[in-house]
């Protein structure tokens, strides 16, 4: 199989909607807690699909804080039949994995996906730059701090990090994903195959995410496509003191100034209304690069 090379950049915010083939994600859409995965699977990828998406995201491990690992057989198990699925019913779109594991990523790619999302940017398993660079895959590297020992939870809210300490928030973060840049380059991952990922909600504090939002083109600046991923998480709940399921309104204020900022790529629950905030905020920030009516 031959990926293509990443989509182009600039002219409009691409969309990619999270399908989670888990038990236990933090925004309650895990498909796992559901009997017929598989169709449910499908169903939300169609629906995704039909309301604008671009992208889908596979994962079948939870990221939030606090939550428990799983092997790489159980990962494969949860998420393979899914991507051949899709892959079957809809060429057309672009499928990420959402793993660290160079096997899960390597099996994932041979069942049809075409990107790697790496949460720990390569420095959980040093194997996964050079599978991405066997399969010339896109690849997004994500700045990750994360530590269990600074995570707190609440009940109605879910987890936050707390303690976390930069000395300037955005140069650590800069230095540390080109870091990152410089162990894919050297597993002969193409620059034009890198996206950057600032990690939000990974190893950050609810300020240090609003600050990290509001300067993202600082991250743009590195001259990767930056993917921004803020919906329904910790920072906005907090900030509103809302759970998961009614942060849809602090999710478009973050993904509508993260656009204005400089993001490419938006990772979200919500695909229909945020393909609309997208395209407004595009319209917006983007109208020099739009076509002329008629």
């Amino acid at each position: 199989m031959s990926i293509p090379p990443l989509p182009p950049f600039g002219n409009h915010t691409y969309v990619m909607g999270i399908i989670n083939v888990t038990p236990d994600s933090f925004s309650g859409d895990g498909l796992l807690k559901q009997d017929q995965v598989m169709e449910a699977a499908i169903h939300q990828a169609d629906q995704f699909i039909e309301a604008g998406a671009e992208i889908l995201d596979i994962g079948g491990e939870s990221t939030r804080p606090g939550s428990q690992t799983v092997d790489a057989y159980e990962e494969m198990k949860r998420i393979l039949p899914v991507i051949q699925a899709i892959a079957s019913t809809h060429p057309q779109i672009i499928i990420s994995v959402d793993t660290y594991k160079a096997v899960v990523a390597d099996a994932a790619l041979r069942a049809g996906a075409h990107w790697i999302n790496d949460v720990w940017s390569l420095r959980a398993d040093p194997e996964l730059g050079a599978v991405a660079a066997h399969w010339n895959a896109g690849l997004i590297l994500m700045h990750n701090r994360s530590k269990p020992n600074q995570v707190e939870i609440q009940s109605q809210l879910g987890g936050r990090y707390i303690g976390v300490e930069y000395q300037n928030l955005v140069a650590e973060i800069r230095e540390e994903l080109l870091e990152s840049v410089s162990l894919a380059q050297a597993a002969g991952v193409a620059n034009e195959r890198i996206i950057l990922d600032p990690g939000i909600g990974f190893g950050k504090t609810v300020e240090q995410n609003l600050e990290l939002i509001d300067r993202l083109n600082e991250i743009r600046s590195l001259g990767f496509p930056v993917l921004l991923g803020a919906s329904r998480k910790g920072f906005i709940g907090y900030t509103l003191n809302l759970p998961p399921n009614q942060r849809m309104e602090g999710t478009a204020a973050a993904v509508a100034i993260g656009i204005d900022r400089g993001a490419d790529i938006i990772r979200v629950h919500d695909v229909m209304e945020m393909v609309r905030v997208a395209r407004m905020t595009d319209a917006l920030v983007r109208s020099k690069n739009l076509p002329s009516p008629g």
